[in-house]
């Protein structure tokens, strides 16, 4: 087994070890949300100890709003792993210029995009809330990489476009030899 063969493999069960662990977290909140909606007594005691209960009682659809947005991105940051997990899966060092490759790449960009700006929108609306008065203070974890995310995109969005001009190169050449 050749070092870029076992680097891969490693990252392989890294990725999928990262996947496991916010694939756990997104099902939680999501299990929370659902138990927040038939029994309001357990926000205080949510998964990872996320207590909106004060949030909850000034206005329920504040609660569902910042909830969702806590869900929707849980769900994208695993779902980017899958993409990952796929992508490593299937990348062959041999050929790596494939259109399977440079899709999922594409994808990559695609949804960090999505985490970064829907992150963005949940702090901008979770710092208005507060000045509301509602309190917030607990979930800027959530949402403090935002800006992150969104160059994180660029970059791979960048790596893409580089991955689809080499599968067209790597095309026209298998065409002319």
């Amino acid at each position: 087994m050749s070092t870029e063969n076992f680097v891969f493999k490693i990252l392989q069960i890294i990725a999928w070890i990262i996947f496991i662990g916010l694939c756990i977290e997104a099902g939680g909140y999501i299990v929370n949300f659902v138990m927040s909606i038939f029994n309001p007594e357990m926000i205080p005691n949510l998964y990872n100890s996320l207590d909106l209960s004060s949030v909850y009682n000034q206005n329920q659809w504040a609660f569902f709003g910042i909830y969702s947005f806590i869900i929707f991105i849980a769900v994208l940051k695993a779902y980017l792993f899958y993409i990952v997990i796929r992508l490593l899966g299937k990348l062959d060092l041999t050929k790596p210029f494939n259109n399977f490759v440079a899709e999922q790449i594409m994808q990559l960009s695609y949804y960090t995009f999505s985490i970064g700006l829907l992150s963005y929108i949940a702090r901008e609306t979770s710092e208005n809330l507060r000045y509301y008065q509602y309190s917030t203070e607990n979930l800027d974890a959530f949402w403090s990489d935002a800006q992150a995310f969104i160059l994180m995109s660029a970059v791979i969005y960048v790596i893409a476009v580089i991955f689809k001009k080499g599968v067209e190169m790597q095309i026209e050449n298998d065409l002319t030899v």
